[in-house]
């Protein structure tokens, strides 16, 4: 239940997406592909934000302090994604990384690296982690593939 970024990068990680359901990070599946009118002024506060948020969780990595009753009850109800570029930023891939091979259970997919970074991890699907067809599922970042992502992915290699 492990995942595996590696190659060429300057440091190979693995990941547990056992533990994201804790993790501040997580986005519903739900909520990723919908796309809401923003002011500018609102887009000035959320890059505020995610600025502070991005110093914080070079300190510290975002766990929640305390899982309450309801956020217990939501997270096994729920199905969740986790932005694959926090991952991919700390791996630090090389300059003339062009490209990332995705190993399933049915092979390999080749994809860009600018669609690797932005893409989703489907871990949890209503509360459950991918036990039979993960550990996670790879969405691409315009959700194109959302009915039939890119199942069993246990390695990633930078190429």
């Amino acid at each position: 239940m492990i995942v595996q970024i590696k190659g060429n990068v300057g440091f190979p990680i693995t990941l547990d997406p056992t533990v994201w359901i804790f993790d501040d990070r997580k986005v519903l599946l739900d909520e990723v592909f919908i796309q809401t009118p923003q002011v500018d002024q609102q887009e000035d506060k959320a890059d505020d934000a995610l600025t502070v948020q991005q110093y914080q969780q070079k300190i510290n990595p975002p766990i929640n302090d305390s899982v309450d009753r309801y956020n217990r009850k939501k997270a096994l109800e729920n199905s969740y994604v986790m932005p694959l570029q926090h991952f991919i930023h700390n791996a630090e891939p090389s300059a003339n990384a062009t490209e990332a091979i995705l190993h399933t259970n049915n092979g390999e997919e080749r994809i860009s690296m600018s669609d690797l970074i932005n893409c989703y991890l489907l871990f949890s699907v209503d509360g459950k982690p991918l036990k039979e067809s993960g550990p996670v599922h790879v969405i691409l970042p315009d959700g194109s593939n959302q009915s039939n992502p890119y199942q069993g992915v246990g390695e990633i290699t930078i190429v």
